[in-house]
């Protein structure tokens, strides 16, 4: 896996991932684990090197909470 933090210059930043394929088996593992047990889980950095993204949480957000995101699949927003 592969992460960079994106600066746009503006306050607002990006975060970059790259998957293996074997990777994004692991992912949807997790997801689906996500989605049953109504937890979290985490990307994590070895915290090795100059320094850069050392963790990433997901975490199961309620109906009832606030969004401040959107999930975008290829061109097409996904809306609930």
């Amino acid at each position: 896996m592969h992460a960079e933090l994106d600066n746009f210059g503006t306050g607002w930043y990006g975060v970059t991932l790259g998957l293996k394929e074997n990777e994004i088996d692991h992912l949807i593992a997790a997801l689906n684990g996500l989605k049953r047990e109504k937890t979290h889980f985490h990307f994590r950095s070895e915290f090795k090197g100059d320094g850069g993204i050392g963790d990433v949480e997901i975490y199961y957000l309620k109906d009832e909470q606030l969004d401040n995101m959107e999930l975008e699949a290829s061109a097409t927003p996904l809306r609930k």
